[in-house]
């Protein structure tokens, strides 16, 4: 889509002579554009549920529309693109890192619900590297109860995998090579045993700390957020694979590459290591080249551009 955004924006600009937009000030003004949009989907969203709510109370029902003009479900589709679900970087304590591209490789935009998995099925050390698997000549891994999709954590390095099979008593075939040398500590959590906790405020979780009564436990654990960490309650909650987070990232940003031609015109090549494509749906392209073609006015400018951009995209 990005090539054909980029095709529609230069035709506008050429048409009148208006100017011309280098590749590097295109992927600028084409990451805004579809921050820009992003951001958009939470007040659509929002407006598309009051919209529900306002028929409630006027008609006796919840919905703006069925099928094809079911306005929430579209948004809710275009929001999910951005949707992930990653276990946290394990810090000190009872702290975890927030989803970051030094932690894991995406920055979030929201939190949606941390998940937490406390059910401790066996522990040791490795006595063996087999690629794959985890080897524990004094474990009892079936005894255990381990099944498939449990969560075995490296306690030296931290990497986390989750269990495909179970061979034997002694040996877990794992989605990912985690156990590079041996002896090397080992944790398994159940993954069918989790909760969800809630977050509350810095003055909220002192006060629930020193309850009795509402003091969070494994069944109803707690985090509190601060700068890039997450802090979590009770404090037993302290091992990497413990934490999950489900969390809306930012879209990636947008980059037209291309090859240089005789002549030294750009042509677009997208099998360069670099190129990215806008995440967004193909139903936003309009709104790409207008919101590309308004920074292009300003950058050049020629408010004819970005007055008549504009105006468009009060009327759609």
């Amino acid at each position: 889509m990005i090539n054909s955004v980029r095709n529609t924006v230069l035709s506008v600009l050429n048409k009148n002579n208006y100017g011309y937009i280098s590749p590097s000030d295109f992927n600028l003004f084409a990451k805004q554009a579809q921050l820009e949009i992003f951001d958009n989907y939470m007040a659509k969203y929002n407006q598309a549920i009051n919209m529900e709510n306002g028929l409630s109370s006027r008609f006796g029902t919840r919905e703006s529309g069925v099928d094809y003009a079911n306005l929430r479900k579209s948004v809710e589709e275009a929001i999910d693109v951005f949707s992930v679900t990653k276990f946290l970087q394990h810090n000190a304590g009872n702290t975890f890192y927030l989803p970051s591209m030094l932690t894991t490789n995406d920055d979030y935009y929201l939190i949606n619900k941390v998940l937490c998995y406390t059910t401790l099925l066996a522990s040791g050390n490795t006595s063996n590297t087999v690629l794959n698997a985890l080897f524990d000549s004094t474990a009892s891994f079936i005894s255990d109860g381990i099944a498939f999709g449990d969560i075995v954590v490296n306690m030296s390095t931290g990497l986390q995998a989750t269990v495909v099979s179970v061979i034997s008593n002694d040996t877990l075939l794992l989605s990912s090579d985690i156990f590079l040398a041996f002896p090397e500590g080992y944790r398994v959590y159940d993954r069918s045993v989790v909760t969800e906790a809630e977050k509350v405020t810095h003055g909220k979780i002192t006060m629930l700390n020193n309850s009795l009564l509402t003091k969070p436990n494994n069944i109803y654990p707690a985090y509190t957020q601060e700068f890039e960490l997450m802090s979590l309650f009770p404090v037993t909650i302290d091992t990497q694979g413990q934490v999950e987070a489900q969390y809306l990232r930012y879209p990636k940003d947008p980059k037209w590459t291309y090859v240089t031609i005789l002549g030294g015109e750009p042509s677009f090549d997208q099998s360069q290591p670099d190129y990215q494509d806008f995440e967004l749906p193909i139903e936003d392209e309009v709104a790409l080249v207008q919101k590309i073609l308004q920074y292009a006015g300003v950058s050049i400018r020629e408010m004819d551009i970005y007055t008549v951009s504009k105006t468009e995209e009060r009327e759609e």
